[in-house]
């Protein structure tokens, strides 16, 4: 084990969720009686949920504060955080195996935590993380490196010895853009960006198997 302290994010890293959130967006806003428009899944992408609500109350004029519309919005992902999203292969033995060698672990996700923790305690995952920072309660989306500063700081470590898990390229952009040292979990909503994703991280896999062999 070379690093002490590790950073995870949820949805398609620990989480087989993505695709829950590939149609949430238009799925709420047709709710609402909105056209979607060209370029809505790209403009909301690195979002925060507090910053997506502000998004389409001001871009589509749905009606409500941001805090209904965030609450609207979870409410109609939380059946599936609640109930069906699975874990990915190999995970609760992989983060057992971090545990077990001394590696302390924070969560960092866009995710609210109602739906982080509900899910997270469903699979018996949540007493695996010392903390869980989310991207709302933080007040910024992962356009930025703030959360994984906090993080890391949080667990004690500096960029040397904690490690990134991520799926996402553009926090992988971010991440790898303060220094962080990113391993890559492979994510079919992100296949078209994977050879983007390994020439920015350290350490790429497609299953939590390879990193317990």
């Amino acid at each position: 084990m070379d690093f002490l302290h590790a950073i995870f994010d949820l949805d398609g890293t620990l989480l087989d969720s993505m695709p829950v959130w590939e149609t949430l967006g238009e799925r709420y806003l047709q709710a609402h009686g909105k056209k979607v428009l060209p370029g809505m899944r790209a403009d909301t992408a690195l979002l925060s949920m507090r910053q997506t609500a502000d998004y389409f109350i001001e871009r589509y004029g749905v009606p409500g504060t941001q805090q209904s519309v965030m609450d609207e919005i979870n409410a109609m992902a939380a059946d599936d955080y609640l109930h069906r999203v699975p874990v990915k292969p190999y995970v609760p033995e992989y983060l057992a195996h971090l545990k077990a060698n001394g590696v302390n672990l924070c969560l960092a996700t866009a995710t609210d935590r109602p739906l982080v923790e509900g899910a997270l305690k469903r699979l018996n995952l949540l007493s695996f993380f010392d903390h869980i920072f989310t991207c709302t309660e933080f007040g910024a989306g992962k356009d930025r490196p703030d959360i994984f500063f906090a993080a890391m700081e949080f667990l004690g470590g500096v960029q040397e010895n904690s490690m990134v898990f991520e799926d996402a390229l553009h926090a992988i952009e971010t991440a790898g853009a303060a220094g962080f040292r990113i391993t890559a979990v492979y994510d079919e909503t992100m296949a078209k960006k994977w050879p983007q994703i390994c020439a920015l991280t350290e350490r790429q896999i497609r299953s939590y198997r390879e990193l317990l062999s």
